[in-house]
């Protein structure tokens, strides 16, 4: 079977967790977590890149010791340090760490005082109410945990997109290979570029004889066939994830894809319109009585409902028919808009890369600019600067601009919002950098009205820029944040702040529907990779999608400007002269 790189990612973060619940060396654990998340970052596949010997250990945080486990896992699917470590703590611990507030000090209390080995023994003693006996837990704890587990519950039903991009991907690529094949697209809330994907769905046209059934059913990553016809089959993969392919006739090609994409309330809608019309619209075209009007292309079947063509990202019939009709749908968002990235790392604290070949990698992208935004001190465990280190950052930078050709290095940070809404470094360097991203990395549990308090309160300093990863989420690991979101958007507008669109797979944050609302309020967005390494700067794709979602257009977006133009917006928002 082939190994993806979620596969090797998860390896090298469940030994993480095991080593860390054994009270193991941090530098140690901490590699194994940068080694998973380069891997899960990459846009190429870590196994194509086995097959074609490339050097692994050139990777940000790769050495040889673990470009060798890689080798080890692409070939055999398993490794053995994780085996072993498998046989000195019971493996099903590091589940434990899904729940919420869970540390490894808190797990091995639960392994120790109560037998806890596994959450379904962790659910057992909830329903028993042994857990709130213990020192340091409690009825709040309990009911946390039970909330946790409901959580859970809903996020293992759908892989994040990213996760499902590799494996469709894959497929997709396999099944072009097949003799007499014509198109190949995947279809449901995968085109439609949700932030978490159930199934997908797989729509292919082909020529006479193709063995297409045959070959999908024969793909080496396929664990269980559901079904199998001559125009539609069912797998499992080993990924658990379900994939449907359908063939389809050429004149009912762009009907089915209409059909099959959604959002179901959407397909409702426009059907609702075509029935007005005394027409009948399917997956096999749009008719009057039995004659096919339309069918070929989703243009067509559109525009027999007197609609033009609406893109799959805003098909959620959120007002993207009313507004078709009267003309007024946005001019969405491309990747092509995209002038730079303001939000990436470097090595100067947690990321995996130089300043230099972060600013390559940018010019790589045709970037005119990329903001380097370090963690602040408060972020210890990331290793956030001081002002002094900062200004040292600054001076590095400006050295290196002297040299760069075609990309600016912009001098910003990510400073920390304190519990009282202060900002983590003082206005005297502040005010010296081009811009600042102000995050939330701390007392995620406080009140509904406190932590809205705490974010608008910090947007009161003139410094504050941009709003980082607003809700905290982190899709299917953690919920957002207790906030009054729309709250905050509106003080953004008032203020005259931005929100940061977060491209980071994992974060994916602002959501579609915030999005949405701060445009309607003319709020600032700034879409931005949160780059730890040089390929975290590929993610800018999944902002896009995600933008898209939101209804976002290129004006919308403070990185689709020129650095001149950034400049003075965030100048204006300084009370500097522009």
């Amino acid at each position: 079977m082939p190994v993806h790189n979620a596969d090797v990612a998860f390896i090298f973060n469940r030994i993480a967790d095991l080593l860390d619940i054994r009270g193991d060396n941090p530098f140690r654990i901490r590699a194994y977590r940068n080694a998973a998340r380069t891997v899960g970052e990459l846009s190429t596949s870590i196994s194509e890149m086995v097959d074609k010997g490339d050097d692994l250990s050139k990777l940000a945080g790769i050495g040889k010791d673990l470009a060798d486990k890689i080798e080890k896992i692409v070939a055999t699917g398993s490794l053995p340090f994780l085996e072993e470590l498998e046989t000195e703590v019971p493996p099903d611990l590091s589940e434990l760490f899904k729940i919420r507030g869970l540390g490894p000090r808190k797990i091995a209390i639960l392994h120790e005082q109560l037998d806890i080995s596994t959450l379904m023994d962790l659910q057992r003693s909830l329903d028993n109410k042994k857990i709130r006996q213990l020192n340091g837990f409690g009825k709040k704890t309990e009911q946390n945990m039970r909330e946790e587990f409901k959580r859970l519950a809903r996020s293992r039903q759908r892989l994040k997109l990213s996760i499902a991009d590799e494996i469709a991907g894959q497929l997709v690529d396999y099944l072009k290979k097949t003799k007499g094949i014509k198109k190949v697209k995947i279809a449901g809330s995968y085109r439609r570029r949700r932030e978490t994907v159930g199934d997908l769905d797989i729509l292919v046209t082909h020529g006479k004889d193709a063995q297409v059934m045959e070959r999908f059913t024969d793909y080496e990553d396929v664990k269980k066939i559901i079904a199998q016809g001559e125009t539609r089959s069912s797998v499992v993969l080993k990924s658990d994830v379900q994939v449907d392919l359908r063939a389809v006739d050429e004149e009912s090609y762009g009907a089915a894809l209409h059909y099959f994409t959604g959002s179901k309330t959407h397909n409702i809608a426009v059907r609702k319109i075509a029935v007005r019309n005394n027409l009948k619209i399917n997956e096999y075209g749009v008719f009057k009585g039995e004659k096919r009007l339309a069918g070929h292309t989703e243009k067509e079947v559109y525009e027999q409902v007197g609609l033009p063509f609406i893109p799959p990202e805003l098909r959620e019939n959120r007002g993207e028919i009313e507004d078709a009709q009267k003309g007024e749908l946005p001019f969405l968002l491309t990747i092509k808009d995209i002038r730079g990235d303001l939000h990436t790392h470097t090595s100067k604290t947690d990321g995996h890369a130089g300043l230099e070949e972060m600013a390559r990698a940018a010019s790589r992208h045709g970037y005119d600019y990329l903001g380097i935004t370090e963690h602040s001190r408060h972020l210890k465990v990331a290793g956030g600067l001081d002002a002094a280190e900062l200004r040292k950052h600054m001076d590095a930078i400006d050295r290196l601009n002297e040299k760069l050709d075609g990309i600016l290095l912009l001098k910003g940070i990510e400073v920390d919002i304190l519990k009282d809404g202060s900002l983590d470094l003082g206005d005297d360097i502040l005010r010296e950098l081009d811009f600042t991203v102000c995050s939330v990395h701390s007392e995620f549990s406080l009140s509904r009205t406190k932590q809205t308090e705490r974010i608008i309160r910090a947007m009161d300093n003139r410094y504050f820029q941009i709003l980082g990863h607003p809700s905290g989420r982190l899709i299917n690991e953690r919920p957002p944040y207790e906030v009054d979101m729309e709250k905050v958007i509106q003080a953004a507008a008032e203020k005259n702040c931005a929100m940061e669109l977060n491209a980071n797979p994992d974060r994916l944050d602002l959501n579609d529907i915030y999005l949405k609302f701060a445009r309607e309020l003319g709020v600032k967005v700034a879409i931005s990779t949160d780059a730890h390494s040089v390929e975290g700067l590929n993610n800018m794709r999944y902002g896009i999608g995600q933008a898209r979602r939101g209804w976002i257009e290129a004006e919308d977006v403070l990185n689709t400007r020129t650095w001149k133009e950034l400049k003075e917006i965030f100048n204006r928002r300084k009370g500097f002269p522009v």
